[in-house]
């Protein structure tokens, strides 16, 4: 299951997005120098790499409206210039019919062969109107044909426009992909560092985003998905699962899922990074294989709180959050996470 934020964006915004990205080049080699260090460049970079997707994702809905558009108009051009043809040869089968009736003879003939003046001119005029209307129509039908030619054109330059468009925004967005996997990596490497000394290197002090929760408890990363849950067996762990994991990136940031007390934030043993915090009625909440924690043991968290940010240190397979709910501080004494936040209102 996976929660998603999706955030409209008008086309016409893409260049100016796409000029801000060139002339923004993003960099991990100065992580070091930025506020929160190599923490808030993963963060940055996270922010720049959604952005660059979105902007993608809304060029290539437009580019493929304005290929559809020029391939429609293909279509009517193609039945325009059959409906030309096919009146081309309604008129040369007039033209055929008046010259099998006398229309190839001179007009001072047809005078003197026909029984009489009203006839000829009844023929003539009949004649004179078939081939008007066989005209009109086709002056009529080669304007149309002129019109969707000259629209076709328009969509199909949209299009190819476009189409360079998005080219140079996947090249932006694989460039900023590529930077934050080589942080989210070296960001581990810190982590790893620490979980092996048994010391962690302290609080990161992050410019989270100033959102104010109306509800009470939140899921506790924002985009995810759900992979071994609360109580599933197997060969990684000596029983049963005692959490819910997030399947997410390294440097993700981690929430509280409500307002409490920070107990707990210690590195090394088979949770590796990890932080526990105390809610009110007695529960308490652990978040677990971080790559970083951005708050201090004692300190007060409100609900959406970032506490950390996701990694994989400790008895860990791959990048993930270890979510538990417990009746105490220690392991061994877990509740089912989902249903836990679930009776709280955050189904997830």
């Amino acid at each position: 299951m996976r929660s998603r934020r999706h955030h409209p964006l008008l086309v016409p915004v893409l260049l100016c997005a796409l000029a801000v990205l060139i002339a923004r080049p993003t960099s991990a080699t100065g992580a070091s120098d930025t506020p929160g260090g190599l923490s808030a460049e993963v963060v940055r970079l996270y922010d720049e790499a959604s952005l660059a997707t979105q902007q993608y994702e809304s060029g290539r809905r437009e580019a493929n409206l304005q290929r559809g558009r020029a391939q429609r108009l293909e279509r009517l051009l193609a039945r325009e210039r059959q409906d030309i043809a096919a009146l081309h040869g309604d008129l040369g089968r007039i033209a055929r019919a008046q010259y099998r009736s006398g229309g190839g003879l001179p007009h001072t003939a047809q005078i003197l062969l026909a029984d009489s003046p009203d006839e000829l001119m009844r023929g003539q005029r009949a004649v004179w109107q078939a081939d008007l209307a066989v005209n009109n129509a086709v002056t009529k039908s080669r304007r149309a044909e002129a019109r969707l030619a000259a629209d076709e054109e328009k969509a199909a330059s949209a299009w190819q426009t476009l189409e360079r468009r998005n080219g140079e925004l996947a090249k932006i967005k694989r460039g900023i992909e590529k930077k934050l996997e080589e942080a989210q990596w070296t960001l581990q490497g810190q982590a790893d560092a620490s979980v092996a000394a048994g010391a962690c290197r302290g609080a990161v002090r992050l410019d989270q985003p100033r959102t104010r929760f109306i509800q009470p408890w939140v899921a506790p990363v924002e985009t995810y998905e759900l992979s071994s849950g609360f109580g599933s067996g197997g060969d990684r762990w000596a029983s049963r699962h005692t959490g819910q994991d997030f399947a997410v990136d390294i440097g993700t940031p981690v929430r509280s899922v409500g307002a409490g007390r920070v107990v707990k934030v210690s590195c090394g043993g088979a949770f590796g990074i990890e932080v526990v915090v105390k809610h009110a009625g007695g529960y308490y909440t652990q978040y677990a294989h971080l790559a970083a924690v951005t708050v201090e043991q004692g300190q007060r968290v409100a609900a959406g709180q970032w506490v950390g940010q996701s990694g994989t240190t400790g008895n860990s397979t791959g990048p993930h959050l270890h979510f538990e709910v417990r009746l105490t501080p220690q392991l061994g004494s877990g509740v089912d996470p989902r249903e836990w936040l679930a009776t709280r209102g955050v189904r997830l």
